[in-house]
């Protein structure tokens, strides 16, 4: 059940949660909501999360019989699941092109007898987007990039500008169609995708075509050294590309008309994509790229994304919710692109907006608040790495340089006023080397069961023994020198280490003197990390505008 999820009906459930108490898939449950008119109206959530009253749920399956068997859908995907095995693209496209009337070889009997059977309840199109959408939600838990997420999807679709009538969206890795087909929802947009994997690229051809998109229109092949679309100029091109590949084909493509923004390197394969969605644009025209958080800051990329901020091409980068892309944390940004209409119009754009939801939830609304937005001069992000994180505009942006400055400063001068106060009073001893003449090793204490080791650090089990005088002697210059190697290495000798023998009262007296030159020492170190941090916070303020130094 959904964390804090209750209203005055009593508890509230997703629509993932109401698959799970009927044993069938999301696909179902929204076909459940379309057919039926007594299916129970949301009680909560939003248009795009809806939440059900628990109770009213389990009353309508029951009264249905829903709850008490295993779909017909359930079986034909365990079915298939015994008969392709870990090939189940292949069994998706058999299943498709049998729904579709294709004379190839069609599934194993046992599996087209479970379509059939399927097929008397339930259209072909739905038939194949029930089983799409059960194949995208096994990728996800297994925490496979193999499809594009459903999350990851919604984002895009949340992000993709309006397409003008009868216009043209292209994706170079469509996988299985998923978000192709849901970013050119309209029936009379034009689409176009290329597929290396043939299973998924027959799968979404086949799937659009049951779906009654007849404008769709998907190949084989690799896109990046066998593109099949040379001629074509999109009003968008969306891509979730292959992530952290290196062998995409540099060597044979270094002289490619496409790299009009630089030659990527060798590891910088999503650059190599995204030059490809973007020679595919026509003028005016958008690229939506999803890309690991990495390319906004990778050193060998900076040449080209120099370029992109340089030319105004670059218009909004998102980081989307940890959790977007696949059921772990891996983190992604969305990168939004527009081709000028014309060349002299290069550099018009004049600012990149950025936007960083990596707080959110990856299933709450993707409108950003006002905290969340930051339009950033180009000239600030043309520097010496071009990074264009998000988070990091953000955190410059929004900063409260007064505030951390006036805080800072006043800690510091709160810590450095109790420096001389820490220091513990001390007067002359005997001289250097009084206390040389009657030692013991740390050995002897541990065989006579008087410290016990803590790691590498022997402590006191004796309250004949106190701790703050046994490792502040051996801390001393002595026991420094005993545990430096001939090489320089320093490693604490606790064994062979000597501290001298004294009543323990003379101990407590040492060891509190110990302590307090410890605390001084801490406090030191906080001082110069302040002293840091306020000197970085002021400069940076100054440069920004955000200080100014009083009249």
């Amino acid at each position: 059940m959904t964390d804090n999820a209750v209203s005055p009906a009593g508890p509230l459930v997703t629509g993932a949660e109401i698959a799970r108490l009927a044993g069938v898939t999301r696909a179902a449950v929204s076909n459940w909501r379309r057919r039926y008119e007594d299916f129970p109206s949301p009680a909560g959530g939003s248009a795009n999360s809806p939440l059900y009253a628990l109770a009213e749920v389990q009353a309508w399956l029951a009264k249905q019989r829903k709850g008490q068997e295993v779909s017909l859908e359930v079986e034909l995907w365990q079915t298939m699941r015994a008969a392709y095995g870990e090939q189940m693209l292949t069994g998706l496209a058999d299943v498709a092109g049998l729904l579709a009337g294709e004379g190839a070889p069609g599934p194993p009997d046992d599996v087209a007898g479970r379509v059939r059977e399927l097929s008397r309840t339930e259209s072909p199109a739905e038939v194949v987007s029930g089983l799409a959408e059960r194949f995208m939600d096994s990728a996800r838990r297994s925490g496979s990039d193999q499809v594009t997420s459903e999350r990851l999807v919604r984002a895009v679709c949340h992000f993709a500008p309006e397409l003008p009538a009868d216009g043209t969206v292209f994706d170079p890795a469509c996988g299985i169609g998923s978000l192709l087909l849901s970013v050119a929802a309209d029936e009379g947009t034009n689409c176009c995708g290329q597929e290396i994997d043939a299973d998924s690229a027959r799968f979404a051809r086949l799937r659009a075509g049951l779906m009654g998109r007849s404008r769709v229109r998907v190949t084989a092949g690799d896109s990046l050294r066998a593109d099949e679309w040379p001629d074509l100029k999109a009003d968008l091109v969306v891509c979730d590309p292959p992530a952290g590949v290196t062998e995409w084909g540099r060597e044979e493509l270094l002289l490619d008309s496409r790299w009009e923004l630089g030659t990527p390197s060798k590891a910088e394969g999503e650059l190599a994509w995204l030059q490809h969605a973007y020679a595919h644009t026509a003028p005016g025209g958008h690229v939506l790229m999803v890309m690991p958080a990495s390319v906004a800051y990778r050193k060998a990329g900076r040449r080209i994304r120099a370029e992109l901020v340089r030319r105004g091409v670059v218009r909004q980068v998102i980081a989307l919710p940890p959790g977007t892309a696949t059921s772990h944390a891996l983190p992604v940004h969305l990168w939004c692109l527009r081709r000028p209409l014309n060349t002299s119009a290069d550099g018009t754009n004049r600012t990149v907006r950025m936007v960083d939801l990596t707080e959110n939830d990856p299933d709450a609304s993707l409108e950003p608040r006002p905290d969340q937005v930051a339009d950033v001069p180009l000239i600030e992000l043309l520097d010496d790495t071009v990074d264009l994180t998000p988070g990091r505009h953000m955190r410059a942006l929004h900063r409260d340089y007064p505030g951390e400055y006036a805080a800072l400063r006043a800690e510091l001068a709160e810590v450095s006023g109790r420096l001389a106060a820490l220091l513990p009073q001390l007067g002359p001893g005997d001289g250097p080397g009084s206390l040389d003449a009657a030692t013991t090793s740390v050995a002897e204490l541990a065989r006579a069961g008087l410290v016990a080791y803590e790691g590498t650090e022997p402590v006191s089990t004796s309250d004949q023994l106190d701790t703050d005088y046994l490792q502040g002697f051996l801390r001393s210059s002595v026991n420094a020198r005993r545990s430096t190697s001939a090489s320089g290495t320093y490693r604490l000798d606790g064994k062979g280490s000597r501290v001298p023998r004294m009543g323990i009262d003379d101990q407590r007296r040492y060891g509190s003197a110990f302590r307090a030159l410890s605390e001084y020492e801490e406090t030191i170190r906080r001082v110069d990390e302040l002293s840091r941090r306020l000197a970085d916070i002021a400069r940076e303020g100054l440069a920004t505008g955000a200080l100014t130094p009083e009249k």
